[in-house]
């Protein structure tokens, strides 16, 4: 084993951004493969509908939030996740002032620089 097999990423030293208004984007430990990100959605934020190569898992830390895709619907609590695979188009919207965790596979290069 050599040091590139494991990165310990300390929460505190990952910087935080704001890519739209109501959102706040950490991304946290990552390689080509995998990224995990934490977002802070503010309570009436709604997020554009989209897709992406990546498969994705959500998992909604606090909060609450209505998740559609692949045209099912359904409000999302604390301790609640969704799998979403890669092209399938989805949406989410903020019931309440929320913390989700999004894992992304591959890495979403585009989140990482």
């Amino acid at each position: 084993m050599n040091e590139r097999d494991v990165d310990f990423v300390p929460g505190d030293s990952q910087l935080v951004s704001s890519p739209e208004p109501g959102m706040l984007r950490q991304v946290l430990a990552h390689n080509p493969h995998l990224m995990l990100v934490r977002h802070r959605l503010e309570r009436g934020w709604t997020g554009a509908l989209h897709s992406h190569p990546h498969h994705q898992i959500v998992y909604v830390v606090s909060g609450q939030i209505r998740f559609d895709a692949g045209g099912k619907s359904s409000e999302l609590r604390s301790g609640d996740s969704v799998v979403v695979n890669g092209g399938v188009e989805h949406q989410a919207w903020a019931l309440a002032d929320s913390e989700i965790l999004d894992i992304f596979t591959p890495s979403r290069e585009e989140y990482a620089r």
